[in-house]
């Protein structure tokens, strides 16, 4: 089983390269994020071109913002949108973003998840965001059965680097989000339900980013971070026999700022073909300080 977690940036907009990278890649259970369409438009925009390749649909959608959506080939179960206790924003008890959908997907609970971005360090935003993720983690370890931390796979754009090995250069990131000790706490919570970062697990010691700013020229100096992830119960986690970023989606004509995670389980269709595909041809030097970001605020909202 093939499985790809995708944040697509808006996906009325992806579509002359979401449509192809399905038919060439062929994942058996898609993950996107940021859709930014209601579930009405998701379905008429998209619905046929999705049915045609043998696709399942279960989306959540915010019309303009946000937006989530599950597509499968290998079924669709016990379809959830958000989870059990998700606070909304402003206030805990507002009405909730559409930012998590969840299903039983060949036999594996998976989830596609568009965490809240944070903004800057301390805003209200900034703790929405690790409230958020506390109730996520409070909601994977309630489950049992097939909705067991053990069964399940967090699939999506975290917002979060889970270390410093997964920036260009961690001095350019101090002050912003995504990178704070209690964001990053916040994860290791989730990790501690016994879930596998399997792309870090596979290549522990490689460059390996998934977004790049649009700007500054980012992506083709390979100035990124890993904040697109894959999180999965041990039993997963040992099924795994590829695990790596698509690069090649990024490249080209109107792409998104985020590349696809590819996992493959039990057989590998393309081989273990490494942790980025295509590798950047001439990626600029990692630390020294010498590239500034090009926000004020970080990738995603």
């Amino acid at each position: 089983m093939r499985v790809a977690t995708w944040n697509v940036n808006s996906v009325k907009q992806r579509i002359p390269r979401l449509l192809p990278w399905l038919d060439q890649r062929a994942p058996d259970v898609v993950c996107l994020q940021e859709t930014k369409l209601s579930d009405d438009a998701f379905h008429e925009t998209l619905g046929a071109d999705l049915a045609e390749r043998g696709y399942e649909i279960a989306h959540v959608g915010q019309g303009q913002w946000n937006g989530v959506a599950l597509l499968s080939k290998v079924g669709l179960e016990d379809v959830r949108g958000g989870f059990e206790n998700v606070p909304g924003y402003p206030e805990p008890d507002s009405p909730t973003e559409a930012r998590a959908v969840s299903a039983v997907c060949g036999g594996v609970r998976i989830y596609s998840l568009y965490v809240p971005n944070g903004r800057t360090p301390d805003s209200d935003h900034y703790h929405y965001k690790l409230d958020w993720l506390a109730r996520l983690r409070d909601a994977v370890a309630a489950g049992d059965g097939d909705d067991a931390a053990a069964n399940t796979m967090l699939c999506g754009d975290m917002n979060i680097a889970p270390a410093d090995a997964d920036l260009f250069d961690p001095a350019a990131y101090v002050g912003h989000t995504h990178v704070t000790d209690p964001e990053r706490d916040a994860l290791s919570a989730l990790t501690a339900l016994g879930l596998h970062d399997v792309v870090r697990d596979r290549w522990p010691d490689d460059r390996v980013f998934s977004y790049w700013d649009y700007r500054a020229g980012m992506f083709h100096k390979d100035l990124g971070m890993r904040i697109d992830l894959i999180l999965a119960g041990a039993p997963i986690a040992r099924r795994v026999a590829a695990a790596w970023i698509d690069r090649q989606a990024r490249k080209g004509s109107k792409p998104s700022d985020h590349a696809p995670v590819m996992v493959d389980l039990d057989t590998a269709p393309d081989g273990d073909i490494g942790p980025v595909v295509p590798p950047p041809s001439n990626p600029a030097k990692r630390g020294g300080g010498a590239v500034r970001l090009p926000q004020s605020v970080e990738p995603g909202e």
